[in-house]
């Protein structure tokens, strides 16, 4: 009995997944990018807007680490968006 072959997906049908692919991720690292965003709005009220005194102990650490989160999240809404003008480029290539 010959094996069996599995269909291959046509290239419209790669194109349409990589499409849905690509409008997800921008909508990730625009949720990513807005993140970012909103964290650095607080953390920058809190350094100016607490006093001194206020910022010690566990309160110089939490602004801190909004710092250092918001960081990375800027750097991977960053990193998303190359991955998404890499898909992009990708499907032009097969629409070509």
């Amino acid at each position: 009995m010959a094996p069996m072959s599995a269909r291959q997906p046509s290239v419209s049908e790669e194109t349409e997944t990589l499409d849905r692919t690509l409008a997800k991720n921008e909508e990730i690292a625009a949720d990513v990018q807005d993140a970012s965003d909103h964290l650095a709005v607080v953390a920058t009220v809190l350094e100016k807007e607490l006093p001194d005194n206020v910022q010690v102990d566990d309160v110089a650490q939490a602004i801190e680490h909004a710092n250092q989160i918001e960081k990375q999240l800027a750097r991977s809404a960053q990193a998303l968006a190359e991955v998404n003008e890499a898909l992009a480029n990708q499907i032009e290539k097969r629409n070509g």
